[in-house]
């Protein structure tokens, strides 16, 4: 019995790659917690953002799941695994929809996915991207997205400017059971550092290379040191799956790498609120995405 009045649970986001749900999760959580990219499929691993209001006595776990997709190798399938596992156990989902795409067949897919898993978990959707598309546009995809059979509440929003998000909210902590907090107050995300650290490597360099290598490419963190003096030093590598790849992550004269770890580093120095020395050292591993026991050493399980 929770005698205290709180809320906890566990929100898992549904939706198409590049729908905008890592731009939700640190809306509503208040903090970078999950990386962001233009490009599909970003989001690998099922991290979670932890959003707590202590004077509202709730706590939102929002699970930023990969893309719901059919798999083609090793790391898209476990992907999905994980979105299966993580929605199975969520106490709300929130389906997202592309206000500007409109409803396509990969949120139909999404959706008889979610109706087949029969489940009495209540799934709310968010039509997000609302400040890219005009009153006309939006009322047909509100409309549309309200005559889908899994869907129970829709709610148009734009995660990147905050409209709409507080309602949002309200609503996802009056699904969620009552009970005390699953983490401290003061967390954010439950990654570990190395891999957190790793994935702010990752989103720069997939602002850089785009449409080159945009899923070939890994980071690991290998050691983080903090030296008497206040100074961290990150050494890191990113991976490439060619030798051809390898070079476009170097870039002539080293200026591409350069100019990510200049990038990488000032994230780094914002997240850890310390200097930073991040030394990166691009290399070739053929076939990552197939490695099972990379995937593991990796946390994509």
């Amino acid at each position: 019995m929770n005698d205290d009045g709180t809320r906890a649970g566990f929100v898992g986001l549904a939706g198409r790659p590049n729908v905008g749900k890592s731009t939700l999760v640190n809306a509503i959580v208040g903090a970078k917690v999950t990386i962001i990219s233009d490009r599909p499929q970003t989001t690998r691993r099922a991290s979670r953002g932890v959003a707590t209001d202590l004077a509202g006595r709730w706590q939102l776990v929002l699970v930023d799941l990969p893309g719901v997709q059919r798999p083609r190798d090793v790391l898209t399938e476990r992907m999905q695994r994980r979105v299966e596992h993580e929605l199975d156990g969520a106490d709300a989902v929130l389906f997202l929809v592309n206000a500007e795409q409109g409803l396509g067949p990969g949120d139909l897919f999404i959706a008889r996915h979610l109706l087949d898993a029969g489940s009495a978990t209540p799934v709310i959707c968010a039509v997000n991207k609302i400040d890219r598309v005009g009153p006309g546009d939006l009322t047909t995809v509100l409309a549309a997205v309200g005559e889908l059979a899994i869907v129970d509440e829709v709610y148009p929003v734009s995660a990147k400017r905050g409209t709409g998000v507080e309602a949002l909210v309200t609503r996802l902590t009056e699904l969620i059971p009552e009970g005390p907090l699953l983490y401290p107050p003061e967390d954010r995300t439950d990654q570990p550092s190395e891999i957190h650290l790793a994935e702010l490597i990752r989103e720069q360099v997939l602002r850089r290379t785009r449409e080159e290598l945009p899923h070939a490419v890994e980071v690991a963190v290998e050691e983080i040191e903090r030296r008497d003096d206040g100074l961290i030093e990150v050494r890191a590598q990113i991976w490439a799956e060619t030798g051809s790849q390898k070079s476009i992550l170097i870039g002539k004269g080293g200026r591409m790498v350069r100019e990510i770890g200049t990038a990488a580093r000032k994230e780094l120095e914002r997240e850890l609120e310390a200097r930073v020395f991040l030394s990166l050292d691009v290399r070739v591993r053929e076939q990552w995405r197939r490695d099972e026991g990379l995937l593991d050493r990796l946390g994509i399980d």
